[in-house]
């Protein structure tokens, strides 16, 4: 059964090969600093101890946070896991105090998160040319 733990250890190679895997960008540079930075993260590793799912929660612990690089490793999407990635970490936001979770996305992944919880709306997003 697949278990999606909170906060576990992680080497700092483990998140940008899983990046890498689904064809993002590694960023080997944000860790192990993203993990100081963020309020919690969640990982869920496969039989073998491979990382295969990655998501995290990132704000000021006060009552807002920002849920960021919700990743499933290709092998592993179609299976319900980044479901149980995402409703995870935001039962852990509510225990945290945290009232609201905000979260980007492509419009071809609203029905996903729609079907987590979120209420799909306007917003806007600024990134540096």
């Amino acid at each position: 059964m697949i278990q999606v733990l909170i906060n576990p250890y992680l080497q700092n190679e483990e998140v940008p090969d899983l990046r890498e895997a689904i064809g993002w960008g590694r960023r080997d540079s944000d860790f192990p600093i993203l993990f100081e930075r963020c309020n919690f993260w969640a990982g869920v590793k496969n039989e073998h101890g491979k990382l295969i799912a990655f998501g995290y929660v990132a704000g000021m612990g006060l009552q807002h946070g920002y849920m960021e690089d919700i990743i499933v490793h290709p092998d592993y999407q179609g299976q319900g896991i980044g479901k149980r990635l995402v409703v995870r970490l935001l039962e852990e936001a509510q225990a945290y105090g945290l009232e609201i979770v905000t979260l980007t996305f492509e419009e071809k992944n609203a029905k996903f998160y729609a079907g987590c919880g979120f209420r799909v709306g306007m917003g806007g997003v600024w990134r540096r040319n």
